[in-house]
């Protein structure tokens, strides 16, 4: 029995929670996707081919061949009317089109004439953008040219969803040390207040000692679960290694983030865990808002030096860096 793919088109919110959950946006160029292109443009014989992603105003290209990367208002994207269906949209000759004739990547110096997009469809059902091969040329695709790109689409998609589960620790879910970094520096360029929270689980060492490592695991994941709860949807928490965990702040200085990181502290310190026969772990907390024009490194050695602080003050406690 064949099973039909879920598609979810009249859900724009869902959509772009979609998008973003990739955090592709904006991202550097990647090698994998410049190879894709290159050789859709190759396969196809077109003058361009490119990953497009639409965000909610502007479509923004991942990557290009033929030209180079670049992004346009939505409402003048081609590829906007690809994510609208759920298969390929093929346009012979843009000019008699009367969804394109007054586009002006059609009747401006482009000249574009022909295209052939499929939706990236992710696993829930959201087409987050497309890939799509154009030129400047008349051209009827076959369905066997549908085919084939609908078969690169899932190779699109296929990078995607490695490079998602290479930014998430697997233990715990949270971001990995890598990927938290990135979003560090990020956040570091906007003029808003942002604080990092490094934490540190309090004689871990004795858990996993006492209990065994599979217990350790679990606590961790409890934890980070407890944190994950807490946060909202801009912030992020990330694992950096073992049992030190961090959160970003977005909107918050130090004062709005030492609150949160007490009630964080008190909250994971009055929980008792069955699985250590009913006792609890605590956590020690640094805090540093970052400073105009600070590096990321400075910024974690501000927070890691409040977190020091923390634990060699009686541990169970919350530092803000000076």
């Amino acid at each position: 029995m064949t099973i039909k793919p879920l598609f979810r088109l009249n859900d724009e919110a869902g959509r772009l929670a979609a998008l973003r959950r990739y955090e592709i946006l904006d991202s550097a160029p990647e090698t994998e996707f410049s190879d894709i292109v290159a050789l859709v443009k190759s396969i196809f014989n077109t003058k361009y081919a490119a990953i497009n992603l639409i965000d909610s105003e502007r479509q923004w290209m991942k990557a290009a061949a033929g030209l180079e990367p670049l992004e346009c208002g939505r409402g003048d994207a081609f590829c906007d009317h690809t994510i609208r269906g759920t298969s390929a949209l093929a346009v012979e000759d843009a000019t008699a089109d009367s969804r394109f004739s007054d586009n002006p990547f059609v009747t401006g110096e482009a000249s574009i004439r022909s295209y052939l997009g499929v939706p990236l469809t992710s696993p829930d059902g959201y087409n987050i953008g497309a890939i799509c091969v154009f030129d400047t040329g008349l051209r009827k695709f076959s369905d066997a040219d549908k085919t084939v790109l609908e078969n690169f689409a899932k190779v699109v998609m296929s990078q995607f969803e490695l490079r998602l589960i290479a930014r998430q620790d697997s233990l715990t879910g949270s971001l990995t040390r890598r990927a938290f970094v990135e979003r560090m520096d990020r956040l570091s360029g906007r003029e808003d207040p942002v604080s990092l929270l490094m934490i540190d689980l309090d004689r871990f060492k004795l858990v996993n000692d006492t209990f065994g490592h599979p217990v350790g695991d679990i606590v961790l994941k409890s934890v980070a679960t407890t944190i994950q709860s807490s946060l909202r949807k801009s912030d992020a928490l990330g694992r950096l290694g073992g049992e030190e965990f961090a959160v970003l702040l977005p909107g918050a200085d130090a004062t709005g983030a030492l609150a949160f990181a007490d009630r964080l502290r008190n909250e994971i310190a009055t929980r008792k865990l069955d699985e250590i026969a009913g006792a609890n772990v605590t956590l020690s907390i640094g805090i540093a808002d970052h400073r105009a024009g600070e590096s990321r490194d400075l910024w974690l050695a501000r927070a890691d030096q409040a977190l020091y602080a923390a634990k060699t003050t009686g541990r169970n406690r919350c530092v803000v860096a000076e």
